[in-house]
């Protein structure tokens, strides 16, 4: 039988990640400064870890314009919010585990 620890994904090992997944999963989507704003972090390290969570295909990013300003919006792919879904079950598990 597989340890729960080993339930654990890697990818939401760091706190802005799991922040991150935290907020897309329930919103249909947000705006960068909404999760700058959320999870107090700087421009730079949140946009590093999107782009990490973006190559795998966690999330799903848009960018337009509205008006004249550029728009950037991020979405939890399925992939992601399945994967996610089974990381919080796996805590869940641990903290459950006596």
């Amino acid at each position: 039988m597989k340890s729960i620890i080993s339930k654990l994904n890697k990818a939401f090992e760091s706190r802005v990640k799991l922040g991150i997944m935290s907020v897309l999963v329930v919103n249909d989507y947000v705006d960068f400064n909404t999760l700058k704003e959320l999870i107090q972090t700087s421009d730079g390290n949140l946009a590093s870890h999107l782009r990490i969570l973006e190559n795998g295909g966690l999330i799903k990013v848009t960018k337009q314009f509205v008006g004249r300003k550029p728009k950037t919006t991020y979405k939890a792919t399925s992939l992601g919010k399945k994967l996610f879904k089974q990381h919080i079950n796996a805590l869940e598990e641990l903290i459950k585990k006596k």
